[in-house]
């Protein structure tokens, strides 16, 4: 379990430095309420991105993306909402996006997909 958790943080990480290197002002990381955590929220421009981050070492049990499913989707959306409106931010536009780590555990470097705008 606590494997699965630094790999998750690693992930995270991972997913925080190609947003920012992309553009994005990353602004939270594992914002929680009681309805959930956030894993990263960024800032695109003028557009709040609450963002879904599934790290995994290899694609044995699947992809990244298979483990978000559309009951998680609409939880990240309402989270969102939820972390504009704990920041005075009520009424911002709010995207989800999701990226998927692949981070080998054979010093290859990690592999990042970015999924713009899921809905």
């Amino acid at each position: 379990m606590a494997r699965n958790i630094e790999l998750g943080r690693r992930g995270e990480r991972i997913a925080a430095d190609y947003l920012t290197r992309a553009g994005h002002r990353v602004v939270d990381r594992n914002w929680r309420c009681p309805r959930g955590e956030l894993d990263l929220v960024t800032l695109d421009g003028d557009q709040v991105v609450a963002v879904e981050v599934k790290t995994r070492t290899s694609l044995d049990y699947g992809h990244p993306f298979e483990a978000i499913d559309r009951r998680k989707l609409e939880r990240v959306h309402r989270l969102g909402w939820a972390w504009c409106a704990a920041h005075g931010m009520a009424g911002a536009r709010v995207r989800v996006d999701a990226i998927a780590v692949i981070d080998a555990e054979d010093g290859a470097p990690p592999l990042v997909e970015h999924l713009v705008g899921v809905r």
